[in-house]
């Protein structure tokens, strides 16, 4: 059986892959996949090139396209249909949530099946495939079962090690000391709460100066795509331009945080 390690480059999978590298998770896997969405802050690419010359296995890098690119121009990844991603919309709904299967999942999949050998439309034969997910104990409602009957996700840092967010931030601290760990998710997911809005535009400017471009552009885009996007986009769910948001205040109001809870577990971890 082939044992995949999907790699988000955040904190979890950072830390499965480096327990597994170290013989603390088993078996070995026999390679890492990152899916770029090409719209990561600059930290996670770093830290990535890092975390390669960590492990003992290979990390193979896939896309699907950039995601800012062809949202902006109203495209998916075969260039059809506008892929949306799940934006906050001015009526009061959101946007439907596609950019996990077409930009993580799918090339993914991609990615395994050519390392099985598959040729387009041929199925595997029963489980072919293990892919290990970087969940953590305090986020088991984002466990899911595979979308293809040949693959088994399996969670090791729940079924071997039991180990929680906080504690895999730990475990990295007490081996890596002074390095960062870093959280892997688009620059502008509208997933994020409002403590990360905060750390990014206090701690990377740079990220958050192109979160910002990028939320401006979304309504300024809207009419040059022929209709798709009826209402106006916002990045933040209180459907204010994101540099006008107050982050502060809004996260001592105690808000939902909508990473966690919303999440398919596929792009954070």
């Amino acid at each position: 059986m082939l044992e995949v390690l999907s790699l988000g480059a955040g904190v979890q999978s950072t830390v499965m892959a480096l327990m597994a590298a170290r013989g603390e998770l088993s078996p070995m896997p026999d390679c890492a996949i990152f899916a770029d969405t090409q719209f990561e802050p600059a930290g996670v690419y770093t830290h990535l090139d890092w975390l390669e010359g960590q492990l003992s296995f290979p990390v193979h890098r896939v896309t699907a396209g950039d995601i800012q690119a062809d949202h902006l121009s109203g495209l998916n990844t075969t260039g059809q249909r506008f892929a949306s991603m799940p934006l906050f919309t001015q009526n009061g709904g959101m946007g439907r949530r596609q950019c996990t299967v077409e930009y993580k999942i799918d090339p993914i999949r991609r990615k395994i099946r050519e390392l099985l050998g598959l040729k387009p439309r041929q199925r595997a034969k029963g489980i072919a495939v293990r892919q290990w997910i970087g969940i953590s104990t305090d986020e088991v409602m984002r466990m899911k079962d595979a979308r293809d009957l040949w693959i088994e996700n399996a969670w090791p840092l729940i079924d071997q090690v039991r180990m929680s967010r906080r504690e895999c931030q730990q475990w990295f601290a007490v081996r890596f000391p002074g390095r960062r760990l870093e959280k892997s998710a688009c620059v502008a997911c509208p997933f994020h709460n409002d403590a990360s809005w905060r750390d990014m535009k206090l701690n990377d400017l740079a990220s958050f100066a192109q979160a910002v471009e990028f939320d401006a552009a979304i309504r300024e885009s809207g009419s040059e795509n022929k209709g798709k996007m009826r209402e106006l986009q916002f990045v933040h769910r209180s459907r204010q331009p994101l540099d006008e948001v107050d982050f502060r205040n809004l996260e001592d109001l105690g808000q939902l945080n909508f990473f966690n809870e919303e999440c398919e577990g596929m792009c954070g971890v």
